[in-house]
C-alpha cells in the first residue's frame, strides 16, 4: 500500500510535466498567429492550473528564421519515506515555422 501511495505521487509529477509539454506543443502549433506575450500568458495559466511551481511560468520563447523554441525549467519535490526527492524538469518544444509570411 505504501509503495502505491508514493508511486502515485511520483507518477503525478510526471503527468503534470507531460500536460505542460503538451500545452507548449499546442501553443507552438499556433505560434504564427499569436505573439510571444499571448503564448506566455496562456502557458502561465496552464502552469497555475496544474499546480506547478511558479518558476515553471518563466517561459522562454525563441523565434529563429525557420523554427520556434519554447522552453522552461522547474523543480518538483516529492516526499518519500525518510527523505524528499527533487525532480528537475526542462520541457522544450521545437517547431518548424512556415517560411511563408
Amino acid at each position: 500500500m505504501t509503495v502505491a501511495y508514493f508511486g502515485f505521487n511520483i507518477g503525478e509529477v510526471y503527468v503534470r510535466f507531460y500536460r505542460l509539454r503538451d500545452a507548449m506543443a499546442q501553443e507552438a502549433r499556433f505560434a504564427q498567429t499569436r505573439d510571444d506575450d499571448t503564448i506566455r500568458r496562456r502557458l502561465a495559466a496552464i502552469v497555475d492550473s496544474l499546480g506547478l511551481p511558479e518558476e515553471a511560468a518563466r517561459i522562454q520563447i525563441r523565434r529563429e528564421a525557420r523554427r520556434l523554441v519554447i522552453t522552461t525549467s522547474y523543480t518538483e519535490h516529492v516526499e518519500l519515506p525518510l527523505f524528499v526527492r527533487e525532480f528537475r524538469f526542462n520541457p522544450e518544444v521545437i517547431r518548424a515555422l512556415d517560411p511563408r509570411p
